[in-house]
């Protein structure tokens, strides 16, 4: 999700304002439908990951760590924005159950290099099937959602998240 607090979000001109006749009105439908549709996004992974006693951190970080495998805990606290201290109580937790492995790096031992392990691919992967909607809408959703949700992004940051989001796809493909 967009960072609501920041400048950038908070000094952008509204393009629909012709549409709702108001200048700098926000458009209400479209924020709202966003919060219904996160809500109800979130919500069956949210049952599972509750079941196994884990939460949204635990499905952000084991949802990236399973689209980059060997991804630095380093990157991992950028991407998420959360503390060491919260990103090394979840780690834990995945690591402990199974779910998530860590590895030194192989030119620097500092390096934690994080990997799913077969048990946290298959909830990683049940919990993406659960928010997987667009086949639902036709041809061109997907590229009508990407470019919609692209738009959301900070512009700073929008580049350096295409690459990350290509990059995950390579890997994938890769795999796979």
């Amino acid at each position: 999700m967009a960072d609501l607090t920041s400048p950038v979000a908070s000094d952008r001109s509204f393009p629909d304002a012709e549409r709702t006749g108001r200048d700098h009105e926000p458009i209400w439908d479209l924020i709202e439908l966003l919060f219904f549709a996160y809500r109800d996004f979130i919500g069956d992974p949210d049952d599972v990951l509750a079941k196994l006693g884990f939460g949204r951190a635990h499905h952000r970080v084991l949802h990236f760590v399973n689209r980059n495998p060997g991804m630095k805990v380093a990157e991992l606290l950028d991407i998420l924005k959360i503390t060491k201290q919260s990103l090394g109580r979840v780690l834990k937790q995945l690591i402990d159950q199974g779910y998530v492995v860590q590895k030194e790096g192989a030119n620097d031992r500092r390096q934690r290099l994080l990997y799913v392990t077969a048990k946290g691919e298959t909830l990683a992967m049940k919990l993406a099937g659960l928010q997987t909607a667009l086949s639902q809408l036709g041809p061109n959703a997907h590229e009508a959602a990407r470019r919609f949700l692209t738009a959301m992004i900070n512009v700073e940051h929008r580049d350096a998240v295409l690459r990350f989001i290509a990059r995950a796809d390579r890997a994938r493909r890769a795999r796979g």
